[in-house]
């Protein structure tokens, strides 16, 4: 077990002066629940195989507005959620002592870095709360986010090379990531935003 302090980007509820949570292998993240549980289904329910299936012709495939949204939002959704498992899948044979994707918080070593992903998520429009110090007594990995397989249509064997990449850890730091896991405690409100 390791004792680090690192800073948080907080998106979806904040955060307290003092709170405790805990990650391990059993607590699932945000990252895991939008790419692995959630639906993508037009305003009657069907979801991207069924729009296929109703739509496809000798023609070829008519899609009205709504119907293209959702196979374009569960097209992306896939190709994540298809490198993530990957990256798993690496993560799982070749170095499981590292905290899983799928089952972490996700932090940044510094300030600086932490700025870094408030610009990113604010360019794809996440709302972004707090940012805030947390110490973390567990394990975690120091990761580049530019490594991981990228969302394209190449075979999966490169993929599966792209994620072993990634798992050597940042070496470039582009896109410094840590992911942690253990008991984390809330140890300062650096940065509360408005909407």
């Amino acid at each position: 077990m390791n004792v680090l302090d690192v800073y948080h980007i907080v998106t979806r509820n904040k955060m307290s002066l003092g709170q405790v949570i805990y990650f391990d292998h059993d607590q699932k993240n945000t990252l895991y629940r939008f790419f692995f549980e959630k639906e993508q289904l037009n305003a009657k329910g069907e979801d991207f195989i069924q729009i296929l299936n109703d739509h496809y012709t000798n023609d070829g495939l008519k899609l009205d507005k709504e119907n293209a949204e959702v196979a374009v939002k569960y097209v992306g959704q896939t190709i994540r959620a298809i490198r993530e498992a990957l990256v798993e899948m690496v993560r799982l044979q070749e170095y499981p002592e590292y905290p899983s994707r799928l089952t972490c918080l996700y932090a940044a070593k510094s300030y600086g870095d932490a700025l870094k992903w408030k610009s990113i998520f604010e360019s794809y429009h996440r709302k972004v709360l707090q940012i805030v110090k947390l110490r973390v007594n567990g394990s975690y990995f120091e990761g580049d986010g530019n490594l991981l397989p990228k969302e394209d249509a190449i075979p999966f064997s490169l993929k599966i090379e792209q994620a072993r990449e990634y798992w050597k850890g940042n070496v470039s730091n582009e896109l410094p990531e840590l992911l942690i896991n253990g008991k984390i405690e809330v140890i300062e409100i650096i940065d509360e935003f408005t909407a």
